[in-house]
């Protein structure tokens, strides 16, 4: 089953959908920015809620990993998460959404805190340093933004849930809350390490989410790490931890469990700041 999830995690960094229509709200603009610290630019999506045009307030900010499989048919791997569908429905929607595209085929070696011992990786804090040394000072200069750690999530599936994680842990000054689907703990045993060690603000939150059909570690691992987590004194309250049964290793999976998690990660927000 590994072998199953490493695969699609390969094939996500391949754009399939050659026939689809932009499926992207008029809500969702994009641009391209410079990434030093990465060598290349990268193409950054921005959801602003419907009443960013008509207010003058400042929002909330949620950063996604793999931007080509949340807005848009015409760019994700066999279905997109449909954010901006679900956000557009909303009557009160006060965040903006960041979606941070995946390296193709450098994705393992972007999504990874530590390598593999067979297929490598390990520069995910590199990607980290783009997103809060480059990505995240523009878009609070560019938007109306409350920059503030406690109104600052990161969220992502599978490497991208594992990345979400590790921010967390290894970044607290810059986020609070995370949203952790599927997440690939079988890469490196040091997550766990680093779990264990890592003085965990009373304020964190996280989100977990994992299919019973995924794989045969998917859930344990989970388990092992909210087991972790808790025997480490985190607030029980503080702690979502999901199992679907027959959920499975796919956008439709995240994108149908999406809202349940974005709507308390969010009210937690609005509840304690």
């Amino acid at each position: 089953m590994k072998k199953t999830l490493l695969l699609r995690i390969i094939f996500l960094c391949i754009v399939t959908s050659f026939n689809a229509q932009s499926t992207a709200s008029k809500h969702v603009e994009t641009f391209k920015i410079e990434a030093p610290q990465l060598g290349t630019h990268k193409t950054i999506w921005v959801y602003t809620p419907k009443s960013y045009h008509t207010s003058k307030q400042s929002y909330p900010v949620m950063y996604m990993f793999d931007a080509q499989n949340l807005f848009d048919a015409e760019t994700s791997y066999v279905g997109e998460w449909k954010v901006d569908e679900y956000l557009d429905t909303l009557k009160d929607n006060d965040v903006i959404i960041i979606g941070i595209e995946h390296g193709n085929e450098k994705r393992i070696e972007e999504l990874t805190p530590y390598p593999h011992e067979k297929y490598g990786g390990g520069k995910g804090d590199t990607f980290m340093q783009f997103i809060i040394n480059t990505v995240k000072p523009h878009i609070d200069i560019t938007y109306r933004t409350k920059p503030e750690v406690e109104h600052t999530s990161i969220f992502g599936s599978s490497l991208g849930g594992l990345m979400a994680f590790y921010a967390t842990l290894k970044y607290p000054e810059t986020f609070s809350k995370a949203g952790v689907f599927s997440p690939a703990f079988w890469i490196n045993e040091s997550i766990y390490e680093l779990a264990s060690t890592t003085d965990i603000p009373n304020t964190s939150k996280f989100y977990f989410l994992a299919g019973s059909k995924e794989s045969e570690t998917m859930v344990p691992d989970q388990e092992k790490m909210v087991a972790l987590l808790l025997k480490k004194g985190v607030d029980p309250n503080h702690i979502q931890s999901k199992v679907i049964e027959g959920g499975t290793h796919n956008e439709a999976f995240w994108s149908s469990n999406f809202p349940k998690a974005f709507q308390w990660l969010m009210t937690s927000n609005s509840k304690n700041n």
